[in-house]
């Protein structure tokens, strides 16, 4: 089992597990994942993403990667999946120690949150290999840390410390190892606090092209309007204000 599942009534926890591939996305990490998409997909909850032994993930299997032609590489076979975790309802996060590198660092872009330990090594070094990011980082660093920084991770392979990463904006927090989950199941715990469909609506919104702004706020909004969670949410505000 490539991809450890641990399951609780509004969040899920998905653990890359190949501690002897330094948990190395391979085709049965990338089956893992779609399958687990599938439930989120028709149950909607918050997804905890992490790697066992110290590691995120040290990218893609080197190994299946060099017997790849380019019928599979016109597949998207990573892509797909990253992209299927990235579309998820409900907000991913990813906490993330160690090596999060290439197909692992594509992997971590995706998420919507990201924290990490003072251990964190994340960056794409595909160029060395011979091929090229292809698994979301050429579009998805440039909208999290700007275009210059992207195209100097990706051009030169350059891999960011913790420090770094959070200067640039890539990963929002660092945490001591032994408190990574207890901080990511802190803010999945906040978000269980919320409305689901607000989040839901609210990530929708995040995730939607600028040419589509504003009409899909106003769109989405309409429903929330009409929930009857936002009167109940409001009246109850309202009512804890008053009593003060």
């Amino acid at each position: 089992m490539t991809l450890r599942i641990e399951e609780h009534t509004d969040r899920v926890v998905a653990t890359l597990d190949r501690p002897e591939k330094r948990n190395a996305i391979d085709q049965d990490t990338i089956d893992a994942l779609h399958a687990l998409c599938s439930s989120l997909e028709s149950h909607p909850r918050t997804l905890i993403l992490t790697g066992s032994g110290g590691v995120f993930a040290a990218g893609a299997d080197i190994a299946q990667l060099r017997d790849r032609t380019a019928e599979d590489a016109r597949r998207g076979i990573n892509a797909t999946a990253f992209i299927r975790v990235s579309e998820l309802p409900m907000p991913v996060v990813a906490a993330i120690d160690g090596y999060a590198l290439g197909g692992g660092g594509e992997l971590a872009y995706a998420a919507d949150i990201r924290i990490a330990t003072p251990a964190l090594q994340i960056g794409n070094p595909e160029t060395g290999l011979g091929i090229m990011a292809a698994a979301g980082a050429a579009w998805r660093l440039p909208e999290i840390v700007g275009a210059a920084r992207a195209s100097e991770m990706l051009l030169t392979g350059r891999m960011l410390d913790a420090e770094e990463a959070v200067q640039w904006g890539l990963v929002s927090a660092v945490h001591p190892a032994e408190d990574l989950m207890s901080a990511a199941h802190a803010i999945a715990d906040r978000i269980a606090a919320n409305d689901p469909l607000a989040t839901q609506h609210t990530k929708r919104a995040l995730r939607t092209p600028r040419a589509q702004h504003p009409a899909i706020e106003f769109e989405l909004q309409a429903e929330l309007f009409e929930s009857p969670e936002k009167h109940r949410r409001m009246t109850a505000f309202l009512e804890r204000k008053a009593n003060r």
